[in-house]
């Protein structure tokens, strides 16, 4: 404060004779002494450290608000950042993921950005976004191409005789299976799930748009009908070899276009098929997935229709669900047994604790077993959930993941293990 108050003194008087250092050099050595004294980064702290006094007018402006972000920058640089402790289920799951899909911690950093530079998700390319539309793109254009031309019928329930009418009308440009350019269709009736009582029109020659004009009668009670399945096979008749199949018809609800008091003229596309499809029963169960807990809950609810696989009429089912990422399993786990029953209720949870970015990687694949005392247990049916899924599969998981905290619940039909297997392959390789 003294060589303060004498360096102001010897600056006010005019006749010095002690002059400063700036008066003995010239211009040029001022302005590079002034330069070397901007480039010093000790600069503002030294002048602070000599004026004590914040309240004195000689600090300028620009070095009061140096110190001060220095000040915080180095408050900032010493606090001590930590990774919160990710949960211990998560860290079993990343060890049983592939090598090549280990998911790194989240580098927190030791600065944290302003909050102008935060990073946004607007501009960044979301692939998923992509993917489902070319999914959706490719199902259409498989579905349009598997189409075999459509077929015309009706139904009609009789509340006296406890009877559904189903009768064939037409069908209406089939394919040519004969190589005169022609075929000789006929159409098999089946009220899934039962495929013992089977009826068929009469087989039309050369002809690619049939008239049948035909009524079947299937004795079933009115409560059963929710439960039941009307399925069309149309056949190209061949009197030297096997027929072949032109494709089929399943109408899952019977209650979809009318309550059956009276007739109902419905048309259905013919889907393509190679041979007829056996119903294998289906599977309900809910979907729910707590990203905070990173918790997902698979409840196996109930079957239904399923396929006997013993030789008294029943099966011993019991539940299966694999927790499948790039192809690899991770985790089973199996619900208890059901003995004599082709109907069977579980209301089981089964519960896998996935992170959320790992997310888009898993899938589920469903398996209802049939159990055997002796010899190996069985595959009835299985059927898959997740991002690379189709149809209900995928739908049923993005709903999944669009309301989360929220159990969501469907019915899957079951489909044969070579046929899911060979599907997801090719999924996965595309």
């Amino acid at each position: 404060l003294c060589w303060t108050r004498w360096r102001g003194k010897e600056a006010s008087s005019p006749t010095s004779a002690n002059p400063p250092p700036e008066a003995l050099q010239g211009p040029g050595s001022r302005g590079n002494m002034a330069d070397k004294l901007k480039d010093s980064s000790t600069l503002g702290f030294l002048e602070a450290a000599v004026k004590i006094s914040h309240t004195s007018p000689d600090i300028p402006a620009e070095v009061q608000m140096s110190v001060k972000e220095h000040i915080m920058r180095h408050a900032r640089l010493q606090r001590q950042t930590t990774e919160p402790a990710s949960s211990t289920r998560h860290t079993s799951f990343k060890r049983h993921l592939p090598r090549q899909m280990h998911v790194s911690s989240v580098d927190y950093g030791n600065e944290l950005p302003p909050a102008a530079e935060q990073p946004t998700s607007i501009g960044r390319i979301k692939p998923e976004l992509y993917k489902q539309k070319s999914v959706d793109g490719d199902d259409a254009k498989s579905e349009a191409a598997k189409s075999c031309g459509k077929i015309n019928f009706s139904l009609r329930y009789d509340y006296e005789s406890e009877t559904l009418i189903v009768r064939i009308l037409k069908a209406f440009d089939l394919p040519a299976k004969d190589f005169c350019g022609s075929s000789d269709p006929y159409v098999k009736i089946y009220l899934l799930p039962d495929r013992k009582c089977k009826l068929q029109t009469r087989v039309h020659r050369k002809t690619l748009n049939p008239t049948f004009d035909e009524n079947f009668h299937f004795p079933v009670p009115y409560e059963e009908l929710a439960d039941r399945k009307l399925h069309l096979s149309v056949f190209d008749f061949d009197r030297f070899s096997r027929h072949d199949m032109i494709g089929e018809v399943i109408l899952d609800n019977l209650f979809e276009v009318s309550d059956l008091s009276r007739e109902t003229s419905i048309w259905k596309d013919i889907q393509y098929a190679t041979s007829e499809s056996v119903d294998l029963g289906e599977i309900m169960f809910s979907l729910c997935y707590l990203p905070t807990a990173g918790r997902l809950t698979l409840t196996v609810i109930k079957c239904r229709n399923l396929k006997a696989m013993d030789i008294t009429g029943y099966s011993d089912p019991y539940v299966k669900v694999s927790l499948l990422c790039d192809g690899r399993r991770l985790k089973k786990k199996k619900t208890t047994i059901k003995k004599n029953t082709l109907n069977p209720v579980y209301n089981e949870a089964i519960i896998f604790d996935i992170p959320p970015e790992n997310m888009d990687q898993v899938s589920l694949l469903i398996s209802v077993m049939d159990y055997d005392r002796v010899g190996h247990n069985e595959i009835i049916g299985v059927c898959r959930v997740g991002i690379n899924a189709e149809g209900l599969g995928r739908d049923h998981w993005n709903e999944m993941l669009a309301y989360p905290r929220k159990p969501i619940a469907h019915w899957h039909s079951l489909v044969e293990v070579k046929k899911s297997f060979k599907e997801w392959q090719g999924r996965a390789a595309s």
